[in-house]
């Protein structure tokens, strides 16, 4: 057995080698979803594909790296060489959505693999009806694009040539395809060198002890968390409006929350079935949107692998839009994620009213453009638009700051426009967007795009256009998301929040995220933090008399203190508290 000192060196050098992985592909990646927005994630694991360390990227992909290099290893059994490297992205062999491929290479020492290194990145395109191969309003997943099951891209060294071909010829991007695949080989190489290093340290059989007791540590860790909770049991439902095919019909997320001793459910029992839109989540995105949530109340950080995921069960039944079936669509199936995750808090909050987040903005919106310039030279601008987090027991939601779930960047306005046909007109904050409260919630933001080639797709995967993000314990909902073609013309429309049409040259869309939820009463919001908001521009002087009782006036806007305590108290007489959950803001 090691000593603490070893183990704690051990974890922090594996640790590492997980960010440098990250930081390999950020340095050499082709495209903007994964150079700008770092949709990407990389990690360590042990030989039997449980996850031991990973780089610092997306929760989201918390549980989907074992799952997916776990349907490898069941494929090719002991058919594993030094020189192998493995390519997946079938959502029915351990997959998630098809722009997600996972690249796998096994880390040998002594003859024999003692680790896998292991990245997943979101792909420009992999085919299918549309450019971006992520619409909402697919409805099965043949038509979303090329599904590689578990495969082997090189074997002893040696380029899967057919592969390589097959992919080239089902791609509309192949050279930023290959690109962003070749960033994830250099990641793994990096990897690879790491453990050399390790194993010249440790020994092979000594950094295999080393990754299993460090699996152990955060278990322990993990469970010590859950025992300083109380136990319980909460239910909490949410709703997505629609999937886009069935327009109008809310779908419902049910989440119960099951504390007892050192160990966690949460189980998805009650949640619509599978839907005929891509929305449909695999069972390890729900596992992982699950483990976001519940780690988010735990008082300890500690490290993110395998160890964490064992006192924690996950119920999602098959055959629903938590756990879909083939040949359910998935290539949306971020936005239920996203959901998920607010569901999740819902129950959460129930039980630790002061540790839960109000209702973040619902997750980042997914938007493409694809099309053909001259000489049918074709683009794809993919992007993923972040907005806020829901109030939180201790302070203001983050303004402009990515889904938690998520970790994401913003797209630079100036790559956006050098790389595509398009301008970017605005791209800025919307006042008075935030759920008002004693915590306010994160503000809104507003994205106009024109289009400057003759004709391309739009694709927009949002939602909470028909149901705000909540408010907690008193505090009041966000706004409405809002998709607008040709604001401020004759012609002005306002669009459904899922979308698939044609966008032609000098036409306008706009999209604003929706505001995220407030926590705790509005009146009792501090006047130092009300004012900020006003000097800022983030809170109007109307809005700030309606949900706050501030009266201010001028330019920049002064409050009035004696004016305020007035009309205070008079709205604390007339207006009934919010609930402990707010779907409508105070009237």
């Amino acid at each position: 057995m090691s000593d603490p000192i070893t183990e704690e060196l051990f974890r922090n050098a594996i640790s590492a080698i997980g960010d440098e992985m990250v930081l390999t592909i950020y340095r050499t990646a082709y495209s903007g979803v994964l150079k700008n927005i770092m949709d990407y994630s990389a990690a360590i694991c042990d030989a039997q594909g449980r996850l031991v360390a990973q780089g610092l990227s997306l929760p989201g992909h918390l549980c989907s790296i074992p799952v997916a290099l776990q349907a490898v290893l069941a494929q090719f059994g002991d058919d594993v060489h030094d020189g192998d490297i493995f390519i997946n992205n079938d959502p029915y062999s351990g997959g998630m959505h098809l722009p997600d491929i996972f690249i796998f290479k096994p880390l040998f020492a002594d003859g024999r693999p003692i680790a896998y290194a292991a990245t997943i990145c979101h792909h420009t395109d992999v085919g299918g009806r549309v450019p971006g191969s992520n619409a909402s309003d697919s409805t099965e997943i043949y038509a979303e694009g090329l599904r590689i099951p578990p495969l082997k891209l090189y074997e002893r060294g040696v380029e899967n040539k057919t592969l390589f071909r097959m992919i080239q010829q089902n791609v509309r991007l192949p050279g930023r395809v290959f690109g962003d695949i070749r960033s994830q080989l250099a990641a793994c190489e990096i990897a690879a060198r790491g453990m050399t290093d390790l194993v010249g340290r440790y020994g092979a059989d000594g950094v295999v002890t080393l990754m299993v007791s460090m699996m152990d540590y955060s278990e322990r860790l993990t469970r010590q968390c859950l025992l300083e909770l109380p136990d319980g049991e909460a239910t909490f439902t949410d709703w997505i409006d629609d999937d886009q095919i069935d327009v109008g019909v809310p779908i419902p997320l049910v989440c119960t929350i099951r504390k007892r001793g050192d160990t966690m459910e949460v189980d998805w029992t009650g949640s619509a079935l599978q839907v005929k839109g891509a929305i449909n989540n695999t069972l390890s995105y729900t596992a992982a949107m699950s483990f976001t949530a519940v780690k988010s109340v735990l008082s300890v950080n500690m490290p993110n692998n395998d160890g964490v995921f064992r006192p924690i069960k996950i119920i999602a039944p098959a055959g629903t839009i938590t756990h879909g079936k083939l040949p359910a669509a998935c290539a949306a199936r971020g936005l239920t994620g996203f959901r998920g995750v607010d569901c999740a808090f819902g129950a959460l909050a129930q039980l630790y009213p002061e540790k839960v987040f109000a209702a973040s903005d619902g997750g980042n919106t997914g938007l493409t453009i694809g099309g053909y310039e001259k000489e049918l030279t074709p683009f794809i601008y993919v992007d993923f638009i972040s907005g806020g987090w829901g109030g939180r027991p201790w302070a203001d939601g983050l303004d402009g700051n990515t889904c938690m779930f998520a970790n994401m960047a913003s797209f630079s306005v100036e790559v956006i426009e050098a790389e595509n046909p398009l301008e970017v007109l605005d791209y800025e904050f919307v006042p008075d967007t935030g759920g008002a409260g004693r915590f306010r919630g994160g503000m809104s933001q507003r994205k106009t795009w024109r289009m400057l080639a003759d004709e391309g797709i739009l694709q927009v995967r949002a939602d909470r256009q028909t149901h705000r993000p909540y408010g907690l314990q008193g505090g009041g909902p966000g706004a409405f998301g809002v998709n607008v073609m040709n604001p401020g013309s004759a012609d002005e429309t306002k669009l459904h929040a899922k979308l698939t049409m044609t966008l032609r040259r000098g036409e306008v869309f706009r999209h604003e995220l929706p505001g995220a939820g407030g926590w705790g009463p509005a009146l009792d919001r501090d006047l130092d933090l009300v004012a900020r908001d006003l000097r800022d521009g983030l809170v109007t002087v109307t809005a700030a008399a309606r949900d706050y009782g501030v009266v201010a006036a001028g330019d920049p806007p002064l409050i009035d203190p004696a004016a305020t305590e007035t009309l205070r108290a008079r709205l604390r007489m007339q207006r009934k508290p919010l609930p402990a959950v707010a779907w409508e803001p105070a009237a």
